[in-house]
């Protein structure tokens, strides 16, 4: 696909300045697509780099998913490694890189766990951003457990394993530089699991520190018909918000 045939960006963007994000319709320039089920949004992407970033730095996504960071990365001049356990997941950032830009920025996709990434060096990214799973919500890798942290479903082994990635995190991105991510909370037995603060304490008792903590609101799920008629039977609201921290080391 040539350069020609692709636009590179939205028709109207500017950046976000408060603390609430909504996008209600997700933008689908370049070979962004929306059928990865759990990828974020490309605005939100987009937003976070304009803001923590700077053209020529390194920036890492340790779980790529359906390659949203590595398009706007390519797209804004950055350069980015991209990687994940999930093969499908990298197979699928390769084909969505598969664009031309006229910028010098490289891409790189690798397959590794977040929670080892022992060949990266000390403090040698310059950005962070990813969004992991929220426990086994959705499950990218049936029955491999030990390789996904999609498939685990106890909160608290969840926040265990995420605090691996938080560390691992800490110790590869550069002193004073940022880490964001988007995650979200869930129900279990009807009470509210408040997962992303769990997650936040984990990063934090690593050694990042908090500057901001953003409530992004979801459009992609539909408060109509069955759902609907559930929150009015068993008494509980539908979530319709993600938290995205901000972390700086």
């Amino acid at each position: 696909m040539s350069k020609k045939e692709l636009k590179l960006g939205p028709d109207e963007f500017e950046m976000e300045c408060t603390s609430v994000w909504a996008f209600p319709r997700r933008g689908n320039w370049a070979t962004h697509k929306s059928d990865w089920r759990g990828n974020w949004a490309p605005e939100v992407v987009r937003n976070l780099i304009l803001r923590y970033s700077n053209e020529g730095d390194i920036l890492l996504d340790p779980m790529i998913g359906g390659g949203t960071t590595a398009i706007e990365a390519k797209i804004l001049n950055r350069n980015i490694i991209c990687s994940d356990v999930n093969d499908i997941a990298l197979e699928r950032t390769k084909e969505s890189l598969k664009f031309e830009v006229e910028n010098k920025s490289w891409q790189k996709v690798e397959k590794r766990d977040a929670r080892d990434l022992s060949k990266a060096q000390d403090e040698s990214v310059d950005f962070i951003l990813t969004h992991p799973p929220y426990a086994d919500i959705i499950k990218y890798s049936e029955g491999k457990i030990q390789e996904d942290i999609s498939g685990i479903h106890d909160i608290e082994k969840f926040c265990d394993e995420m605090e691996k990635v938080a560390k691992e995190l800490y110790r590869i991105l550069k002193k004073g530089k940022y880490c964001a991510i988007l995650i979200g909370d869930t129900r279990r037995n009807k009470m509210y699991i408040p997962l992303a603060y769990k997650v936040m304490q984990r990063f934090l008792d690593s050694g990042f520190v908090l500057k901001e903590d953003i409530i992004k609101r979801q459009f992609n799920c539909k408060a109509t018909g069955f759902w609907v008629n559930k929150s009015k039977e068993a008494n509980f609201l539908l979530i319709m918000h993600e938290h995205l921290f901000i972390f700086q080391k």
